[in-house]
């Protein structure tokens, strides 16, 4: 009789066991956001107060190249002219090396379409400083830095 129980009752545990995950049914993965990240400042100008940058980069530099965007904004601060904002929006791509040091970490950021190719050096996690097509830093570099929001 122990034994009949003892069937009955494992048979009972897995029936149980199969319902509750209904039938044909697998938990679906969570779906991984994409990496994203802000950066901010405001870089000089010399007919206006400055040009307000801001600069969203999604991805990472281990996403394939197509999943590595970006959206560039920038806003002049009472410029005389007062010209319209830029928005760009394209691809990123990882270069190493500077002029200065072959292990830093160099953004360069490319519009679709018409518009200039930025380049951005990673200071820090948190600092990303414009530099020359050529990969140099400029002498007002501490002017050309965006923090990351």
């Amino acid at each position: 009789m122990q034994i009949r129980t003892l069937l009955a009752g494992s048979a009972f545990i897995a029936l149980l066991a199969g319902c509750a995950a209904g039938p044909g049914e697998q938990a679906a993965a969570p779906e991984m956001a994409e990496p994203q990240a802000t950066y901010q400042g405001t870089l000089p100008c010399r007919n206006c107060d400055g040009i307000d940058i801001n600069v969203e980069m999604t991805g990472d530099e281990s996403s394939a190249p197509e999943d590595r965007t970006f959206t560039l904004d920038a806003t002049y601060r009472n410029h005389p002219q007062d010209p319209p904002d830029e928005n760009y929006a394209g691809n990123w791509e990882v270069l190493s090396g500077t002029a200065e040091n072959p292990d830093a970490t160099v953004y360069e950021l490319t519009p679709d379409g018409d518009g200039q190719i930025y380049y951005f050096m990673r200071i820090d996690t948190d600092t990303l400083e414009l530099i020359d097509p050529q990969r140099r830093r400029f002498q007002n570099n501490d002017m050309l830095q965006l923090q990351r929001q």
